[in-house]
């Protein structure tokens, strides 16, 4: 007899599963995952992911075998973690505040996650900011019997260069592929909408799918709001277009719901908009696409574009996509500095595993192990879940990662231009201009707002705090924050990073 203990997610190919397990196509969808999960663990057993298309994670109880059964999808976009007590249970779950909640569970900071944070603005890795209490990383499962516990890994990123394919065959596999996942997105009868930025992903998106309804985010600061592109570019394709005009006091007044259900600290400014964005969106619909994972899987970022000039010295620098202080700075601000606890450290293994690869083939890698899993599918999981609302992400598939493996580089980044390749496929459905728009990225005026007297005085409470005393060094980081309040806006994100922290601690070792 196997039981679904812990479910999250939603499995894509369902149909064919159904099929092939002998499953009631008919069967509510909560009921008929929970089958599949049972099934494909009876069919298949530790291969069963492998069967499997979609974002989830779950723990199944064997109680034949007296075995649990844990595992994370391949890309980590549904959260997963695990504690073992003192008395030598196992406690787990997709939400950390459940797993606190029960007996033996017990809470105590792990102040060195604060030395990597405050180099990436996310938790990487297995560890998290609670002493004992790890992530199951994306791509593992987990057994547990007999007070034993065993990790595996199922699968991972290869790259495997094909030069045998033109620029457009590429694009017309990536088209292909996609639209054969899109239909498997949404079931007859559910009702979704779209998030729409300006850029090429979210768009393409909407463009392959039969939404009606988009979503934007924007702001009343001109250089910093792309909802008038995306209520173009839905124009365009026949969309209506909701926009969320998220000002700075809304902006700075729900900082501490977020460091709550996020249950980790997040200095990425742009979770803040999301979950905002969110929360509008979840007033009239549940379900929402987005377009997450193409950037880390084609070549999206900017500074891929040095990937050459970088060559063999990405692995002494390279962590993921955010690197804002460097070690010398960290001795300087933190009360406890162990030299030892270095973010390159995290990835070391990566590079040993990705020796003979090209450089931008490392960088991807790199990101969608640690940057993806830590900050953006963390960010859409949460957010979108304490809203209320389903996120699903098209162009994060294992299909299509499969492509992004086997294409040179080149196909995704050269000297005018990222995304090559997919923007190419784009093209087949969007204007030009759009599907090769240049990349602006979720851009929040921050660092405008956290520098006005009107929105920053939690800011500068924090960092005058006791709470801050416990960490810092008061005197080095209130000159940081006086450094940018003069004119250094570089410094916007130390500031917003340490102060993340700080709501987040509060919330979580204050006030509860």
């Amino acid at each position: 007899m196997i039981k679904v203990r812990e479910y999250k997610g939603h499995i894509r190919n369902w149909e064919a599963l159904c099929e092939r397990l002998g499953i009631d196509l008919e069967l509510d969808r909560e009921v008929r995952e929970k089958q599949i999960l049972v099934k494909a663990y009876e069919t298949w057993g530790a291969e069963m992911a492998d069967h499997m298309h979609g974002m989830f994670a779950f723990a199944l109880w064997d109680e034949e075998k007296q075995t649990l059964f844990c595992l994370r999808d391949p890309f980590g976009t549904k959260p997963f973690y695990y504690y073992e007590t003192e008395d030598g249970k196992l406690l787990y779950g997709t939400s950390i505040r459940k797993i606190m909640e029960q007996p033996g569970f017990v809470k105590e900071l792990n102040e060195e996650m604060l030395q990597i944070y405050l180099t990436l603005t996310y938790v990487a890795g297995e560890n998290t900011f609670f002493r004992g209490l790890k992530k199951l990383l994306p791509g593992r499962y987990l057994i547990w019997q007999d007070g034993v516990m065993k990790i595996e890994r199922y699968w991972k990123p290869e790259f495997h260069p094909d030069e045998s394919k033109t620029l457009e065959e590429w694009a017309d596999e990536i088209h292909t592929t996609l639209k054969e996942i899109m239909p498997e997105v949404k079931e007859k009868g559910e009702y979704a909408e779209s998030f729409l930025s300006g850029g090429v992903d979210s768009s393409y998106v909407l463009a392959m799918s039969d939404v009606t309804m988009t979503d934007s985010c924007g702001y009343d600061e001109e250089r910093f709001d792309e909802s008038g592109l995306a209520k173009a570019t839905a124009d365009i394709l026949g969309r209506e277009n909701s926009r969320c005009r998220i000002t700075p006091e809304e902006y700075f007044g729900i900082v501490p719901y977020v460091m709550y259900n996020m249950e980790q600290p997040l200095g990425d400014a742009s979770a803040i908009a999301f979950a905002l964005g969110c929360k509008a969106t979840a007033e009239h619909t549940k379900i929402c696409y987005s377009g997450e994972g193409a950037d880390e899987f084609f070549g999206g970022y900017n500074m891929y574009r040095n990937a050459e000039r970088y060559g063999d010295n990405l692995k002494t620098f390279y962590v993921g996509n955010t690197n804002i202080m460097k070690e010398e700075e960290k001795k300087r601000i933190l009360k406890k500095y162990d030299p030892d606890v270095l973010p390159i450290e995290l990835v070391s293994g990566l590079y040993e595993e990705m020796e003979g690869l090209d450089p931008l083939s490392k960088m991807s890698n790199v990101d969608i192990q640690i940057w993806l899993e830590g900050d953006i599918y963390l960010n859409v999981d949460k957010m979108s879940t304490a809203a209320g609302l389903e996120v699903r992400m098209p162009l994060t598939d294992r299909r299509i990662f499969d492509i992004a493996s086997r294409m040179p580089s080149k196909y995704k980044v050269n000297e005018e231009q990222n995304k090559v390749a997919l923007r190419t496929a784009a093209a087949k459905v969007l204007p030009e201009e759009i599907a090769f728009r240049k990349k602006l990225g979720f851009i929040v005026p921050i660092r405008i707002w956290m520098a006005d007297e009107r929105y920053n005085q939690d800011v500068q409470a924090k960092f005058h705090s006791e709470m801050a005393e416990k960490f810092f060094d008061m005197a080095e980081i209130n000159a940081i924050f006086e450094d940018y309040i003069g004119g250094n806006s570089d410094n916007w994100r130390k500031v917003w990073t340490i102060y993340t922290f700080l709501v987040w601690y509060e919330e979580y070792f204050v006030k509860r």
